[in-house]
């Protein structure tokens, strides 16, 4: 086994665009980069876009030796890192979803959201890629071109785009027979049903409403299993419903590179719920206007979506922390909202007493005395809350 090389095209952003993110597309088996055009033109050039081929197909070099699916993750990784590296964006289709998946599993720190078009975990059967394999050995690539159309396209299509079904299925002819090969041995191993759980990035999972090879109920179910894994069907559309519905794909595209801040902010905002409670959020937001819904976006988004719920420290831990700082800056206002919050967190009242006793050695008497005149009036309240309640 060993790590294929890549070759890919680079779409870059509109000038006006400050430090573009990165936005990767893998095509499908049988396909080329060329698979993403027509979506591409109806995208909003604010990100640099990276196209890979597969081993053997367009660009790339013919493969000499077997390859698994981790390590086409990997060749994906060391293609990033030639033009520039970092985060990015990673759209995917069939076996160019399944290669997202094993990117989310393999290398999470690098992606910053998932697209999984017409994919799944787990495609086909073992029984199923040994047949084709043994096709494409005896026959070649061109033998799959006559039974490719109804596993591809929905029933309409190449009466009403008869020029892109062309060009595609041409590709499919033109691939390398070995290349082909090993992505079809690649796809017979590559299981990850049981760990798709695991997958933090904000993910689109994507399906063809008439789609033979990954059927929609399939993927909704992969959906489903993903946390937070938002799930669309494409009506009108079969297994290429990126080609075939190239301006939904577009429109799903932008929504993939925008999930990362909705996601963090409906994470910040069950963060924020679950530390300060529904009572205080509730109140805060009713007193959002125009002029601080961006500022109370950029809280819920950053400081709980982002710190607050990272996994380094506990709830209990970030709560001692914020009061010491706290107590430190003489931020009352805000002391009395986290004396509440560590009390949620699990800290007693003696501890966080503790906590500013402690932070009075190194912040000063003052700022520890005010601090301890908020607590004692919080404890008050909540005294009186559990006699009225």
């Amino acid at each position: 086994m060993t790590i294929p090389v890549l070759r890919c095209t680079i779409d870059p952003a509109a000038p006006s665009v400050d430090s573009p993110r990165l936005l990767v597309l893998g095509p499908s088996l049988g396909t080329t980069s060329s698979l993403w055009q027509r979506a591409l033109a109806g995208l909003e050039p604010t990100v640099r876009v990276l196209r890979f081929d597969l081993p053997g197909h367009g660009a790339s070099p013919v493969a000499t030796e077997p390859f698994t699916m981790a390590e086409l993750a990997d060749a994906v990784v060391r293609l990033v890192d030639t033009v520039g590296g970092g985060r990015f964006h990673y759209a995917g289709v069939s076996l160019g979803g399944a290669i997202g998946i094993e990117l989310a599993l393999r290398h999470p720190q690098r992606l910053l959201s998932l697209g999984i078009f017409s994919s799944d975990a787990k495609i086909g059967t073992a029984e199923g890629w040994t047949g084709r394999v043994e096709q494409v050995r005896g026959q070649g690539t061109p033998s799959l071109v006559a039974a490719t159309p109804s596993r591809w396209f929905a029933e309409d299509f190449i009466a009403r785009e008869p020029a892109a079904a062309s060009t595609i299925l041409k590709e499919l002819s033109e691939t390398d027979d070995g290349s082909y090969v090993f992505c079809c041995e690649a796809l017979a191993t590559f299981d990850r049903s049981a760990d798709v759980a695991a997958i933090a990035a904000p993910t689109l999972v994507v399906s063809g409403e008439s789609d033979p090879v990954t059927p929609p109920a399939d993927l909704e179910s992969l959906a489903s299993r993903i946390p937070g894994a938002r799930y669309v069907e494409v009506a009108g559309a079969s297994h290429l419903a990126v080609l075939e519905r190239s301006a939904e794909a577009a429109v799903l595209l932008h929504q993939l590179i925008t999930m990362p801040k909705s996601a963090l902010y409906e994470q910040g905002m069950r963060t924020r719920r679950a530390v300060l409670g529904d009572t205080h959020v509730d109140a805060a937001q009713a007193k959002i206007t125009p002029e601080t819904a961006d500022f109370q976006e950029f809280i819920t988004r950053y400081a709980w979506g982002e710190v607050w719920s990272r996994p380094g420290l506990s709830r209990r831990d970030r709560s001692i922390a914020t009061l010491a700082s706290l107590v430190t800056g003489s931020h009352e206002n805000e002391i009395a909202m986290h004396v509440r919050a560590a009390l949620t967190n699990g800290l007693t009242r003696a501890e966080i007493a503790e906590v500013i006793m402690h932070t009075a050695l190194y912040a000063g008497l003052p700022p520890a005395n005010n601090a301890f005149g908020v607590a004692r009036t919080v404890f008050a309240e909540i005294d009186g809350e559990d006699e009225r309640g």
